[in-house]
C-alpha cells in the first residue's frame, strides 16, 4: 500500500498473547460483585459535560475546531488524574454517541493506576470507571498504567501498557462496587478490606480480562487506535519520544472481527513505519492519509500533521496538549483530547 511514509521494520512490534490469570481473577470477582453493562454505567452517569463551552484549552488554534465537549469543572482543574487516550463508539460499532477518555494517576505516591472516563453526548452525562487487575482469589489493584491509548473494539477496551504492549478489558464485564449495599465504600481503599471490596471510592471497576505482551525494550506502545477505513479493520500502535534528533515508529495488525489476527498466540504487524516528528502524542491512518497528533508543552500550542500518499507531510493549526486520536467515521471528524489542567476538551476537526 502506498502511504506517503517511511517504512520500518515491523518484527519489534510483534504481540504474543499473554492471558495468564486474567480472566480466572475476573471471575473469581464477579463472584462477589454483581455485573452490569455499559448502558447501565451510561445511564447512572454522574458528571456533567458541556458541549461548546468557553475554553482556554484552544488558545491560538484557528480555525477552531469544528465540535468540542469541556469536563465537569472538577475534573478539568484536578492535579491528580490527566486525560490521554480516546475512542468512540464508532470505533466499537455502539449505537449511542459515546465517548470513552482514559486518565491516568500523575502524583508520585498512592498510586490509584487509570481510569477511564464513559460520555454519552447526547444526555451529556460521563461517569468514571477504575480500570483493575483481578488474581485469580478475587483481590484486586489498580492497573498501573500510563493509558497513553484505548481503542474500543467487538466489546473489548485495549488500553496501551508503554513498556509491555496491550491489556484487554471486556466492556460487557463493569463490576457494581454497591453490590449488597448502599455505599461504595472507602474513597481511600482498593481490594477487600474486613470482607467488603473498595475500589477509591469508584460505583464501577472494570478488571482486567486478557494481555498481549511485546518482547522487552523492543517496542513502545505509548497510544493505540483503530482504523476501520479499509477491507480489513487495523489496530495501530506508536511510540512518543521527546528528543528532537529521533522519531519514534507506528505499526498496524489486523483484527480478525474478534480481536487481533494471529497464529501460534503471536500477532505479527502487518506494516510499520517512521513517525514524521518527535513529541508525537497519538496516530491514525485513515482512507490513505496519516494523521499524527504532536504536543509542544503546556503553554504552546500543538500541531496536526497529515500525511497523503503523495507529498509532502501538511501541518494544521491544534490545540494545547493534544493527545491520542479516534476517528467518527459517520461524521467525518477526527476526535481527539487535551491533557493540561484549566485546558482540558474532548475535540473534533474534519479529516
Amino acid at each position: 500500500m502506498t502511504t506517503g511514509m517511511r517504512t520500518a521494520d515491523p518484527a519489534p512490534f510483534t504481540l504474543r498473547r499473554a492471558t495468564g490469570d486474567h480472566a480466572a481473577g475476573a471471575d473469581a470477582l464477579e463472584r462477589e460483585l454483581r455485573r452490569a453493562g455499559l448502558e447501565a454505567v451510561l445511564a447512572g452517569a454522574n458528571r456533567r459535560a458541556a458541549r461548546r463551552p468557553a475554553t482556554k484549552a484552544f488558545a491560538g488554534m484557528k480555525p477552531k475546531p469544528a465540535d468540542w465537549y469541556t469536563f465537569d469543572p472538577a475534573d478539568d482543574d484536578t492535579a491528580d488524574w490527566y486525560p490521554q487516550g480516546v475512542t468512540c463508539a464508532s470505533d466499537g460499532g455502539f449505537a449511542t454517541p459515546a465517548f470513552a477518555v482514559s486518565w491516568y494517576w500523575r502524583p508520585p505516591s498512592g498510586e490509584r493506576g487509570a481510569r477511564v472516563s464513559f460520555l454519552d453526548t447526547a444526555s451529556l452525562r460521563y461517569r468514571h470507571v477504575l480500570l483493575v487487575e483481578v488474581r485469580p482469589d478475587g483481590s484486586f489493584g489498580p492497573v498501573p498504567v500510563h493509558a497513553g491509548g484505548i481503542v474500543w473494539y467487538a466489546g473489548r477496551l485495549y488500553v496501551a501498557d508503554t513498556e509491555n504492549g496491550l491489556r484487554v478489558f471486556d466492556l460487557a464485564r463493569f463490576l457494581d462496587m454497591r453490590t449488597g449495599r448502599d455505599d461504595v465504600g472507602d474513597p481511600e481503599k482498593i481490594g477487600f478490606h474486613d470482607g467488603r471490596a473498595h475500589a477509591f471510592g469508584y460505583r464501577y471497576v472494570l478488571p482486567q480480562t486478557d494481555s498481549w505482551q511485546v518482547d522487552p525494550g523492543s517496542a513502545r506502545f505509548s497510544y493505540v487506535t483503530l482504523d476501520r477505513s479499509g477491507e480489513r479493520d487495523l489496530l495501530l500502535s506508536g511510540e512518543y519520544t521527546d528528543d528532537p534528533g529521533e522519531t519514534g515508529r507506528v505499526a498496524r495488525w489486523a483484527l480478525d472481527g474478534e480481536t487481533l489476527a494471529e497464529t501460534g498466540g503471536e500477532a505479527e504487524p502487518v506494516d510499520a513505519y517512521t513517525a514524521p516528528d518527535a513529541g508525537i502524542q497519538g496516530a491514525l491512518s485513515h482512507a490513505g492519509r496519516w494523521y499524527f497528533s504532536r504536543g509542544r508543552g503546556a503553554s504552546a500550542n500543538g500541531s496536526l500533521i497529515v500525511t497523503a500518499p503523495e507529498g509532502e507531510p501538511v501541518s494544521r493549526s491544534y490545540p494545547i496538549g493534544p493527545e491520542d486520536l479516534t476517528c467518527w467515521r459517520e461524521q467525518g471528524t477526527l476526535w481527539s483530547v487535551t491533557e493540561f489542567r484549566g485546558r482540558r476538551a474532548l475535540f473534533a476537526v474534519p479529516l
